[in-house]
């Protein structure tokens, strides 16, 4: 198994907070980090828009990544929430292990 993170973005600590629990609940991710005060500079519907925002910082296996999407899709209150994976190179192998544990079921077929 490959180890991931998920970064996701939230209008609000409350919606961070409900993402974070349902993915960690769900077992669809080992741990989610919550960052608040990310100020967010992107274009939407040809405006740019400056927002603060939270940032969450999810650990799971790449083959758990389209039901994190999905989960993250599904709570959101963005039509098109930012759900991006990003590699992990190098990690402790203790803690790569659990990773891997926690999330055996989420990277099984459904």
């Amino acid at each position: 198994m490959d180890e991931i993170v998920v970064l996701v973005t939230a209008g609000s600590e409350t919606e961070a907070t409900n993402i974070a629990k349902a993915l960690v609940e769900q077992e669809l991710v080992a741990c989610v980090n919550i960052l608040p005060g990310v100020r967010s500079i992107f274009r939407w519907e040809g405006e740019v828009t400056e927002e603060c925002e939270y940032l969450l910082v999810a650990k799971t296996v790449s083959q758990a990544f389209e039901r994190v999407a999905a989960a993250v899709k599904s709570i959101h209150s963005y039509s098109v929430p930012e759900v991006i994976a990003l590699p992990i190179q190098h990690g402790l192998p203790e803690y790569l292990s659990w990773v891997r544990d926690v999330t055996k079921h989420a990277s099984q077929p459904s």
